[in-house]
């Protein structure tokens, strides 16, 4: 089991990703717009480094939703192997059953 404030955090950029993903998107648009000036382009800028560091979604950690375990994650799932294992080990998931050949 993670700690729980490492399940904290996460869950804390996850809001701020949330909070903020709107006003990102627009000053995405505004840098990549061709026909906006060099002006518009800085203060885009300037307003994308005044926003919290922890609104980017590349600085979240995707956890597993059982154990809070970071490392091998399965997105589909949204657990980690050995819960996922555990899970179709007790025929929790439909369709999904102990390979063997």
């Amino acid at each position: 089991m993670a700690k729980s404030s490492q399940i904290n955090r996460d869950n804390r950029r996850k809001a701020l990703i949330a909070k903020y993903a709107e006003r990102r998107a627009e000053l995405r648009k505004t840098l990549k717009d061709q026909n906006a000036s060099i002006d518009e382009k800085l203060e885009a800028q300037e307003q994308f480094a005044k926003l919290p560091r922890n609104s980017c979604p590349t600085r979240l950690n995707r956890r597993c939703a059982i154990s809070g375990r970071s490392r091998s994650y399965y997105r589909k799932f949204d657990i980690s192997r050995i819960a996922l294992r555990d899970l179709a080990l007790a025929g929790m998931l439909p369709g999904m059953r102990k390979s063997s050949w």
